[in-house]
């Protein structure tokens, strides 16, 4: 795995050990990024389920301004640490321990009037839950009319074509992976 471009470009991340967490694969990771603006200018992303913590990176890398992540594997936590550490930005990183759903609360109660510009959303497909995560922080106010929301998913699944004031503009299929991407939706 490695850092696809921006200003991080080829530094080389860690996986996670064991089989527990599937990392986004460089060729997803550079499709994604390329349907969803492959640069951005300033904002906050939320990674809820972060695994080793390369989709936070890539974005930072490709300016965003700060990352939030959510993890509860330790191993997993190890690993972000190792590959933020990678970054020499530490400040630009949030990580979370514990259990994503919690953690969302605690951030918007620690963190008022803060939105995410970007949010993505990997759960364990056991644990798979992205209508009430999402429903969730529109609840909490920690999304905006700007913000895009990245879901993935096995491929046999698929979320609403609306969620909230949030409508699916994209679905890509890449092996036994969907993601489906959602942004606000206005009608006319």
């Amino acid at each position: 795995m490695r850092v696809i471009a921006g200003e991080y470009k080829g530094r080389r991340l860690k996986s996670v050990p064991g089989s527990n967490t599937r990392p986004t694969t460089d060729k997803v990771k550079e499709s994604l990024f390329n349907i969803i603006g492959p640069f951005f200018d300033g904002g906050i992303s939320l990674d809820m389920f972060a695994g080793s913590g390369g989709l936070s990176i890539e974005a930072v890398s490709r300016g965003i301004d700060r990352a939030v992540l959510f993890e509860k594997n330790r191993k997993a936590l190890d690993t972000i640490k190792e590959n933020i550490d990678i970054t020499k930005e530490p400040e630009k990183f949030t990580v979370y321990a514990g259990d994503a759903r919690k953690n969302l609360r605690v951030f918007a109660s620690e963190n008022p009037n803060t939105q995410f510009s970007l949010v993505f959303l990997d759960p364990p497909y056991a644990e798979e839950k992205t209508v009430a995560d999402i429903t969730e922080m529109i609840a909490l106010q920690l999304v905006n009319e700007e913000t895009i929301f990245v879901c993935e998913m096995a491929k046999e699944n698929t979320l609403p074509e609306q969620i909230g004031p949030y409508g699916k503009w994209k679905r890509a299929v890449y092996g036994t992976i969907a993601i489906e991407m959602f942004d606000y939706y206005q009608e006319g």
